[in-house]
């Protein structure tokens, strides 16, 4: 364990069968360890990482105070008891997870391998496994170390795994052994084997390696095609041989499991800061007390020493006050007690199993339910602000299937004829008995054109059936499984083998295919692959007759202008259809062929085999290679895959626009997929105002483009709020006064003049912020490069942050992750990243809180996340429902727990002035021990694990709700003073009430009640009930345990008092409890009880009174939603008519296809997809022989519901004219442009003249209820004000929550934003 590690590695030297070799330079073994602790390191090490926490180094600090007897007023036990409850709880966790580590480890380090020593295979435990070892791999077998494949029982020496659980992709993998070893079959050849490998030292690149083998005097080169890492799966292979190179930590898999980041929420940093305030608080009363204590002393104390002398350290007054400083220290530190963060991690793991056990979480479909891979991020769910996405997979479902194709200038796949009806379903069995049976094409004029034998549309499925790099695997006759590098390739060639050209297998040298029931073999000649910048790949092939042909396929942007000039009809015709395709938002590729002469291949295959072989820039030069033979093609045409949308996601990113989240959609995908994916999820809506789009390829050009688009949001601002255009004009004047413009330069602005000038300031974000109207914004992935400089970075954050949804194309895992990171550190709002594949892991640990989808990329973006689930809907529920929840009892909590411990503590700050600040408690040290962790825990424990202030459903009904949480109004440091002003009124009105009835008070038989004793029990159970009676009005929801612990507590505290001073202790321990039934006593007495109910009626019926006069006058947004919920039980209105069921109503989705926009295209080579296989196949290293959409986004109040609900009686301006009404904005589709206008059809405001006898609206519930009579919930639609006065109904109640009005009302939803006097509709009430 104490071993010295050995120094850093440059290289790596192993032989092959010579462990005395290998040992001398000490690499690690294959054991690994991920558990933290053993037997004798447990209690040590756990000890000092609990003690780095400061509050719990604070209590240690306290308890040794406490253990000097000259400055402790209490017993040490006060403070030990919760210390060392804290640390057992804490110390048990930690020693139960770390339980589980071992268990994992000594389960992994004990699976058995066969391992050769001395020329015979022996089984040894992993563990045992040793660098330079050559072991055998068989079958559905786990890797156990990072090998160098040697030699396999497949031909040439190939092996085929899975790398699940490196990268997440489930698709099967090609591995091969260097040519020279693949015959090294048997175990008596292997034995012999003395070669040596140098290569690279650890690391964590799981794409990359690079090295060298030496045997027999000769040099072969090793790349990762050769190696097989730990982890991996052996798949459909029967056996293989390998050399151990990395082994255990070594290894690329445990190299890759560092750590997550620590992440904590913004409520533990504000607590943070608030701690380290009450300990300056207590500082300061232990000051003062210590000044009082001092003054005492000298003018009071003095008097006394010839009877009552100072103790002996003690020899002066100053003294005596340093001393009662460190006492009072002691008796004070309460008010952060020490039971405040083991409560708050009950509570975040009580949420954390609500959110693993909700049922509507769970997808019945992949049998997966929700997880929270955390336990302390729950309450950041209730205070997300943006919401950064992934689009394959997570709002699609990345499923493909071939849905249209253009060929020769003829389209097909038209799911409706002329008349308008839907065909059938083709039935290809008939016609091809290898069809996939699964296959859905519902256009038979295709299928007519193969069985007529049309040439190219034979040459079109020929095509398809050859270029790719599909493995195939029969398992039985006729029964054939394609795997697949991507979705898209399996589509395309399943769609092949249903029309008759079905692709059978493949050699390293050959591609075996089916077409129209005749076998044919062609010689696969060079693979040119896909990659990220070619976006396109390619075959040549040679038929049974000789003839040399080049198959391509690609994007339709790189691949139409390689064609031949010829082609130029053709290619208009088809590149209509891609547009038309693009529309329906299908992915689309176009395909060509070229032939080639035999002097050609030769030519051209001779620079490919050079660049193949260069040492230097290979990538290059072989791109360049395939450049000079994909040219002049001969066009073929285009095909069209669909990639569905998930369940519910329109639904669901509607709704969360209802509650001001900001979603970011951050995709791979070219920018027309993704416009067309945003249009039909309703991110972008036909109801925007704009939709900008940054496609700049400098820095000048981006910057020019934001700025145009920033000032035309605000052009459109100011036209909407005439009336609060001043501020951002003085801004604008400014920025251009200050770059050297008149103000009547203004036309300038966008012109190259701002090229030469120094760049303009960003606008306040006040203005941007107060930016009316709803505004798309879509940004290409080389614009977002220059975007994310460090001088570009204020304008592109404030031009996207103004609008309500981002959409970023062609971005790099890299710039996923920069992104976030941009608005965490301008914006200091809660992100969340939600993704399913690996490339989206970045972006899931750079924000505050990452969520991963298990889908068909792999769970390593759930393995990166903080919490996981199987759909994209599932989000609304965590954030809504989960997260609003969350928040609201963790601020619910936090309120409390601080009260309660001031209103506990103040009492001894309080009694100090009484007792000549000697540092004499009011309570008895059982009680002081007790408070926190018997009498007052499980209440406040019950109330944030269970409170809820309306049901899930209506949080779900009403998205507004959660407004609260992003704004943090519910725990901040003005409600943490108003708590601890609270604290400290109910600790004066405790201590100074019984103080002042006590003192005069006399028992029956005339004995006086005014002893130190009588005093502490009335204050102790006064001070119990009080806050009992205030945890009972703030539990919202209450459930069986909120009343076992509530009431349960009291009667704890009166059992363990009546026991503390019963007899029977005293027997046993009289020099502990000497106040024998002083309880009994007390409690027997009528005025104590008086004092007690007086005390609690001070405290409690302020706040009683306060919280009635609060929901009458200014009610919160949950209040409304149970006045009205009450509303309607009262007068039996039926269930779902609120906004829920008008919100469900208004429309589905009975398709989850791409809604239609003009003029896209989406390409089927998706920038996120990886290099296929073709080095490989071509190489022979890889063959064997064998519902809903709302209708506009919510806007922005920044008024409170009782601001937007009042109408004000005067006019905004001296004519007395309101704001004007808006008019129905044009259902016309708004263009996308280059930051530049889009607005199409009537996008003018109507200006109309408001009433002018408008009158106030009621403010009040009580006044509410008086119309509660005419609520209905007839159907939400646009109203014309009432002449006589203001109509208040609960759909203007609605609008006042949500910022929406009904679907009939979508015409002028884009144009009443911001101004609370918008959108008057409603039902009249009488």
């Amino acid at each position: 364990m104490f071993r010295k590690r050995p120094p850093p590695e440059e290289e790596r030297k192993v032989k092959a069968n010579d462990r005395e070799y290998n040992e001398k330079f000490q690499y690690a073994s294959n054991c690994i360890m991920t558990s933290k602790y053993n037997i004798l390191t447990f209690l040590p090490v756990n000890l000092f990482e609990q003690f780095q926490e400061v509050a719990n180094t604070y209590f240690l600090f306290l308890l040794i105070l406490q253990l000097i007897p000259q400055i402790s007023s209490l017993s040490w036990f006060t403070t030990i008891v919760p210390l060392a409850l804290v640390l057992s709880i804490t110390a048990v966790k930690d020693a139960t997870d770390d339980y589980f580590r071992h268990k994992s480890d000594n389960q992994v380090n004990n699976r058995q391998s066969q391992v050769l020593i001395r020329g015979s295979l022996q089984n040894e435990k992993w563990m045992n496994v040793r660098v330079g070892d050559i072991i055998k791999l068989e079958n559905n077998q786990f890797v156990a170390a990072d090998v160098l494949l040697l030699s396999s029982s497949e031909p040439h020496g190939l092996c085929y795994i899975e790398t699940a659980e490196l990268d997440g992709e489930t698709n099967m993998k090609v591995r091969q052994s260097v040519p020279v070893t693949a015959e090294l079959g048997d175990p008596n050849n292997l034995a012999t084997f003395n070669g040596e490998v140098v290569c690279e030292p650890p690391n964590n690149k799981l794409d990359r390696f690079c090295g060298s083998l030496y045997w027999r005097d000769r040099k072969y080169l090793l790349t990762n095609q050769n190696m097989l890492l730990r982890g991996c799966v052996l798949r459909n292979t029967e056996a293989c041989y390998g050399l151990v190179i990395f082994a255990g930590p070594d290894t690329k898999l445990m190299q890759n499991s560092g750590r997550t980041k620590f992440k904590r929420t913004s409520i533990d940093r504000l607590m943070n800061t608030l701690v380290l305030w009450i300990f300056g608080f207590l500082v300061c009363m232990g000051v003062i007390l210590a000044v009082g204590n001092a003054v005492w002393e000298k003018e009071v104390g003095s008097l006394f020493q010839s009877y009552l002398p100072w103790d002996p350290p003690v020899d002066n007054f100053l003294f005596s006050a340093f001393l009662s400083f460190w006492s009072y220290v002691i008796i004070l530190n309460t008010v952060v007690p020490i039971s405040l963060y083991v409560s708050v991690e009950v509570i975040r793991l009580g949420h954390s199993y609500f959110i693993n056990w909700d049922r509507q979480m769970f997808c019945s479909q992949c049998n997966t339910a929700a997880e929270a891979r955390t336990t302390t991020l729950n309450e950041e769910l209730g205070q997300v602000e943006y919401i950064f996405s992934d689009k394959t997979g997570t709002l699609t479902q990345n499923i493909m299937s071939f849905n249209k194709c253009s060929i020769n200038g003829q389209t097909y796949g038209e799911r409706t004829d002329q008349m308008g009806t839907q065909p059938k379903r083709l039935d290809f069995s008939p016609f091809n008995p290898l069809a996939d049976p699964q296959f859905c094409f519902y256009d038979d004029k295709l299928l007519e054109s193969v069985k007529v034998g049309d040439v190219h549309t034979h040459e079109f499925f020929r095509l398809l059936s050859l270029c790719h790099t599909v493995m195939s695997e029969e398992k039985s006759e006729g029964h054939l499984v394609y795997k697949a590098q991507s979705p898209d390739e399996g589509a395309l060639v399943t769609a092949a083998r249903n029309f008759g050209f079905v692709f059978r297998s493949r050699t390293p040298g050959t591609i075996t295919t089916s077409e129209m029931g005749r076998t044919v073999t062609y010689s696969l000649l060079a693979i040119l692959d896909f990659n990220n910048i070619r976006k396109r790949m390619s075959v040549i092939v040679r038929n049974p007759e000789g003839r040399i042909r080049l198959y391509c396929k690609g994007a339709d942007t790189v691949l139409l202008e390689r064609l031949h000039p010829s082609n130029l009809e053709l290619m208009t015709v088809t590149s209509d259809h891609l547009n038309e395709y693009g529309a329906d938002g299908l992915r689309t590729l176009a395909l060509a062929f070229r032939d080639l002469s035999e002097e050609e291949w030769e030519v051209w295959s001779e620079s490919h085999r050079f660049a193949g072989k260069a040492t230097d820039c290979r990538e290059d030069r072989l791109a360049a290679s395939y450049d000079l033979i994909e040219q002049d093609m001969m066009l073929l045409g285009a095909t069209a895959i669909e990639d569905k949308l998930q369940e519910g996601v329109p639904e669901t990113i509607a709704l969360l626009s209802l509650t001001n989240i900001k979603i970011w959609v951050l995709t791979g995908d070219k920018q027309e997929t993704a416009v067309n994916i945003g249009y039909s999820c309703k991110m972008l809506t036909d109801d925007m105002a704009e939709v900008f789009i940054i496609s700049g390829h400098t820095v000048q050009s981006v910057r020019q483009e934001l700025r145009s688009a920033r000032d035309r949001m605000m052009e459109l601002s100011r036209s909407r709020d005439g009336g609060k255009r001043g501020g951002m004009e003085g801004w604008a004047e400014a920025c251009f006064m200050g770059n050297g413009f008149q103000q009547d330069q203004e036309g300038d602005v966008g012109g190259g003049k701002v090229f030469h000038s120094p760049p303009l300031p960003s606008p306040p974000s006040s203005f941007m912020d107060s930016i009316s109207g709803e505004f798309g914004l879509v940004v290409n992935g080389h614009s977002l490069a220059h975007a994310l400089e460090a001088d570009m970075e204020a304008e592109f954050v404030s031009t996207a942050c103004a609008c309500k949804a981002i959409i970023c194309c062609r971005v790099t895992p890299l710039q996923k992750a920069q992104v976030v990171e941009l608005i965490k550190k301008h914006k200091k709002a809660v992100t969340l990243a939600i993704g399913d594949g690996a490339n989206d892991v970045s972006m899931i640990k750079s924000a505050h809180i990452g969520v991963g989808i298990s889908g068909q990329e792999g769970i390593q973006a759930v393995l990166a996340s903080d919490y996981s689930f199987a759909q994209f809907r599932f989000l609304q529920r965590l954030l809504l429902v989960h997260g609003r929840w969350s928040y609201l009892r963790m601020c619910r909590f936090l309120c409390y727990f601080f009260y309660k411990n001031f209103a506990f503590t103040m009492v001894h700050f309080w009694f100090g002035f009484f007792c000549g600040f000697s540092a004499q408690t009011v309570y008895d040290q059982y009680f002081i021990t007790l408070y926190n962790i018997v009498y007052t825990s499980l209440p406040v424990l019950a109330m944030g694990i269970f409170d809820q202030d309306v049901p899930d459903h209506r949080s779900l009904e009403y998205p507004k709700l959660y407004e609260p949480g992003q704004l943090n109004l519910l725990f901040n440091k003005k409600e943490f003073f108003i708590c601890i002003a609270q604290g400290i009124y109910t600790s004066v009105v405790l201590f100074f009430v019984p103080y002042a009835v006590l003192s005069n008070a006399t028992q029956s038989n005339g004995v006086p009640l005014a002893d130190y004793q009588t005093f502490a029990i009335s204050t102790a159970t006064a001070l119990v009930i009080v806050v009992s009676v205030q945890i009972a009005l703030d539990t919202g929801f209450w459930t069986v345990i909120n009343h076992m612990f509530v009431w349960g507590s009291l009667g704890f505290y009166f059992t363990i008092m009546f026991a503390l001073h019963s007899q029977t202790l005293f027997r046993i321990f009289p020099n502990q409890f000497h106040f024998v039934g002083c309880a009994q006593n007390t409690l027997l007495q009528p005025v104590v009880w008086l004092t007690i109910a007086l005390a609690t009626a001070i405290c409690i019926v302020p706040v009683l009174a306060f919280r009635f006069l609060k929901l009458d006058l200014k009610p919160q947004l949950s209040d409304m939603v149970r006045y009205t919920q009450l509303v309607r039980q009262k007068r039996r209105r039926p269930a779902g008519c609120g906004i829920g069921s008008a919100w469900r109503g208004t429309g589905s989705v009975t398709e989850s296809r791409l809604g239609a926009r003009g003029g896209s295209r989406r390409s089927g080579y998706a920038f996120a997809h990886q290099e296929g296989f073709g080095e490989l196949i071509t190489s022979g290293k890889n063959m064997r022989h064998s519902s809903l959409g709302l209708v506009s986004f919510a806007s922005r109040h920044s008024s409170s519901w009782m601001e937007t609900l009042r109408r004000k009686k005067n006019p905004p301006n001296a004519s007395g004219d309101c704001s004007p009404a808006p008019s129905h904005a044009s259902d016309r589709v708004p263009p996308l442009s280059n930051s530049s206008s889009v607005l199409g059809g009537s996008q003018e405001e109507t200006v109309t003249e408001a009433d002018q006898n408008i009158q106030s609206v009621p403010a009040s519930l009580s006044q509410l209820e008086a119309s509660a009579e005419n609520l209905t919930c007839a159907p939400v639609r646009p109203q014309t004000d009432s002449p006589g006065g203001w109509i208040l109904t609960l759909e203007t109640v609605q609008e006042a929550l949500f910022g929406w009005k009904g679907a009939a009302a979508r015409g002028n939803t884009s144009d009443n934003q911001g101004s609370p006097r918008a959108a008057r509709e409603s039902i009249q009430t009488e």
